[in-house]
């Protein structure tokens, strides 16, 4: 299997509407870093995929014919607090509060955009 550069063998693919508005959010709360966006003519994105740490997340606009696909996302972070914090300062809300458990500090929101974010802190 030759898979490309920055991919994975299972990678989140999100349909949401307002993919601009979803890359400045991924941006400010998880410090996602650009590997390629494609537009169309009309300036909307057509496929954008950024890196989240050591992982690769990929997203486009809803449109015909793709409705809007959301997931449920786990994510580790080195401070489940302040990412916390972050997303719901970007316009996330609370979906579970942060606590500890056996396998770390974790919590959930949900994004602007539909999609829930399990942040977690492993061994907090």
């Amino acid at each position: 299997m030759n898979i490309p550069k920055d991919h994975q063998v299972i990678m989140p693919y999100l349909i949401v509407k307002g993919a601009d508005k979803f890359l400045d959010f991924i941006k400010q709360v998880f410090n996602a870093n650009e590997l390629s966006i494609n537009k169309a003519e009309n300036g909307v994105i057509v496929n954008a995929q950024f890196m989240i740490g050591d992982s690769t997340i990929m997203f486009s606009e809803s449109r015909k014919p793709w409705p809007v696909e959301n997931a449920g996302l786990f994510i580790y972070v080195a401070n489940a607090d302040e990412t916390f914090q972050q997303a719901l300062k970007n316009g996330a809300e609370v979906v579970a509060d942060l606590e500890n458990h056996d396998y770390g500090r974790s919590g959930g929101v949900r994004d602007p955009f539909g999609n829930t974010w399990w942040i977690t802190q492993a061994g907090a």
